[in-house]
């Protein structure tokens, strides 16, 4: 018989993979809305030309990387970014003029069919924020504070933020130009990807893996070089900014990013100690266009970022070795006496905010023990004919080595439980 396994590339999460996750969700939820962002929820199945459109025909993951699904003459994908569709949706929603300004995160699945790595999946989990209606340099300088602030408050060590400006749509496509007129002098010394690309996505070869194209990027034109003073001056002033606020960054006149979108500021964070060729924690920067790219009336100034999940878990977990589930009481049972008892006596106790554990099948006293051991049970109560009649139970402390003696009423063990959690 043929077992069936998951697709490659994308895992089961058990309880034990999800401590850390929801850990890092509870913390990225609170220090957002510290900034004032509101959370979006957008669908994981898009139609497959909002890619198409937002993040461009020649890119990466539209040439490569989609997962698309074909329903008669309609083609749809699973989602493998969400800048573009939580754009759709605000679009969709309707409402926007020119005073328009809103500020929004999300967390959830994303897909990308490409080969499966350490810190890369097919199935990955993002993070992400984006800032609407906000043309001044500070909503970039925003995002950036809040992203240095959760890796911080994540003890997320050895982070460093690398920062470029690609120029407003005209300074990039005359950079684009610059650059293509250095390269294809050099085209047949590039890999086959890049040339390929050279026609039709000239920037991302700054991005390219392959050494020796890193090495000819190296000496390649940079986009500083193509800034107009507008241009020069948002950028200085963010830098100016960030200095302000003692956040440490490193000018890459090569970062280019991979979508299309992007223009103006671009940004990445990176961590070099255990990720390998995949060390960009967080990415980002201003796509200024987008919205009329996916057919709005007006256009909105826009800045974004994103950070994969399961990179952050690599990190971060050995930091967290000491992350496990905990019970707050198993209730162990002496008799049948205490086997008639227990689960009226634990519903109860969960309806007042105790985590209550007990066996639902007959086991003896040393395997219920175990299995109160197995749980992590801050306390444990043997029920049986005894506390019964008595109408008390002693409720035994593990973390302190304690006994306490209550009523046997659902409020007056949960009152006892609370006072010492």
């Amino acid at each position: 018989m043929v077992m069936i396994r998951s697709v490659r590339g994308m895992n089961d999460l058990f309880e034990t993979d999800l401590l850390l996750i929801r850990k890092l969700e509870k913390t990225i939820n609170q220090i957002f809305c510290l900034y004032g962002f509101n959370e979006i929820r957008t669908p994981i199945v898009e139609e497959l030309s909002l890619f198409k459109r937002g993040v461009g025909e020649m890119s990466d993951i539209v040439e490569k990387e989609m997962f698309v699904i074909k329903d008669n003459e309609h083609e749809y994908c699973l989602r493998p970014e969400n800048t573009a569709s939580v754009v759709r949706a605000l679009i969709q929603r309707g409402g926007i003029d020119e005073s328009f300004s809103e500020k929004l995160f999300y967390m959830g699945a994303m897909f990308r069919k490409e080969r499966p790595q350490k810190g890369r999946l097919r199935q990955f989990h993002q993070y992400g924020v984006e800032s609407f209606g906000h043309s001044s340099y500070l909503a970039e300088v925003e995002i950036l504070s809040m992203i240095d602030h959760l890796f911080k408050e994540l003890k997320v060590n050895n982070v460093e933020l690398l920062i470029n400006s690609l120029g407003n749509e005209q300074e990039k496509l005359a950079y684009k130009a610059l650059l293509y007129d250095f390269l294809i002098l050099r085209k047949e010394e590039l890999c086959e990807d890049c040339k390929r690309r050279i026609e039709k996505n000239t920037l991302r070869i700054l991005d390219c893996k392959n050494k020796t194209c890193q090495e000819i990027a190296k000496a390649a034109p940079t986009c500083l070089s193509s800034l107009g003073d507008e241009s020069k001056k948002h950028f200085n002033s963010v830098l100016e900014e960030l200095t302000k606020q003692n956040i440490i960054f490193t000018i890459s006149d090569k970062l280019v990013r991979g979508l299309d979108y992007y223009q103006k500021t671009v940004f990445e964070f990176v961590n070099n100690d255990s990720l390998g060729a995949q060390n960009t924690i967080a990415a980002g920067g201003r796509y200024d266009g987008l919205f009329s790219t996916l057919g709005n009336k007006i256009d909105l100034p826009a800045v974004g970022l994103a950070g994969g999940m399961e990179r952050l878990v690599l990190l971060l977990s050995d930091n967290y070795q000491n992350l496990h589930n905990t019970v707050d009481l198993a209730i162990v049972t002496a008799d049948e006496y205490g086997r008639r008892e227990v689960s009226s006596l634990a519903f109860n106790l969960r309806k007042l905010n105790i985590k209550t554990d007990f066996c639902l099948e007959e086991k003896s006293l040393k395997a219920q023990m175990r299995r109160a051991n197995k749980v992590n049970a801050s306390f444990v109560l043997v029920l049986g004919q005894e506390e019964i009649k008595a109408q008390k139970v002693t409720l035994k402390n593990f973390n302190e080595d304690q006994k306490i003696d209550v009523a046997l009423s659902h409020s007056a063990i949960a009152h006892s439980i609370a006072n010492k959690k």
